[in-house]
């Protein structure tokens, strides 16, 4: 039977729904037990790699679809829907959605990149997992489940006046770049937005009508934001908003990370829902 109608929250993790340094969301529980108790899924849609959500996602209690890799791809636990919907390829858990060009071949053009400037660019797949931990500020064990690439290579840029000529050759080979919190990333054609998007018109078969809130604090959130009926913009760690995201229903978090997530979820929910406890 459908519902008749369903709030769905997409969020970023570092520095949104995760604090940027202890990647701690305490301060977001007061919000998080609302969207439990009012039976409200919450999307992870992160830079992070399958592994890395699905750890965090355990920590959470979150039982939901989630997207990783800036929209790489969308992974729906099975039976979760009671309809079918077209999918890339399935397994154990979940039904896969693919919208990222594979890791090989984004290592194949980083290396292109790396033999026309040397020594400027360094991707996850050139560092240990304990630098790669190092640079996070995770644990060493994390570093590992963050070198897990499907379709998106975080890199180093040494130096900056080499990203337009480093882009051009990006485009090139049908492949971006773009900036997350910590790290440029290296992925192809595919976006937070879409994967929002696709998913959000996946669950318009299981409810009459579906609201969306998204939540994010980098360039790399823009596609998603633009796509969702309440776009939130959290504050970064030094207390500005990024300056190059700019819509006209855009909604400015007044803190930062997960203290300012929970602020704004818990005014929406009240503007949506009424009566938050």
């Amino acid at each position: 039977m459908r519902k008749t109608g369903q709030l769905i929250v997409f969020t970023d993790l570092d520095g949104t729904l995760a604090d940027y340094h202890t990647y701690s969301y305490e301060p977001a529980l007061p919000a998080l037990d609302a969207l439990k108790d009012n039976n409200i899924p919450l999307i992870i849609c992160s830079s992070k790699t399958r592994a890395e959500i699905e750890k965090f996602r355990l920590r959470l209690d979150n039982t939901h679809p989630f997207i990783s890799e800036n929209g790489g791809a969308i992974f729906v636990p099975l039976d979760y829907f009671s309809f079918e919907f077209p999918f890339t390829r399935k397994d154990f858990k979940y039904l896969i959605i693919e919208f990222g060009t594979p890791y090989h071949k984004i290592r194949g053009t980083l290396q292109k990149i790396q033999s026309r400037f040397p020594n400027t660019v360094r991707g996850f797949g050139d560092i240990s997992a304990q630098e790669v931990a190092n640079l996070c500020e995770i644990p060493p064990d994390e570093g590992i489940l963050a070198k897990e690439r499907e379709y998106d290579e975080p890199f180093l840029l040494k130096d900056k006046t080499k990203l337009e000529k480093i882009r051009e050759i990006a485009n090139e080979n049908h492949l971006q770049i773009i900036q997350g919190g910590r790290f440029y990333h290296l992925i192809g054609e595919s976006d937070k937005g879409k994967a929002v998007s696709y998913l959000t018109d996946i669950s318009r078969r299981a409810y009459d009508k579906v609201k969306t809130l998204g939540l994010g604090d980098s360039q790399n959130d823009l596609p998603m934001l633009q796509i969702v009926d309440f776009p939130v913009l959290v504050k970064k760690p030094d207390g500005s908003h990024n300056p190059n995201i700019t819509l006209d229903n855009l909604i400015k978090s007044p803190g930062s990370g997960p203290a300012g997530w929970n602020y704004s979820v818990l005014q929406i929910l009240e503007k949506e829902i009424g009566d938050v406890p």
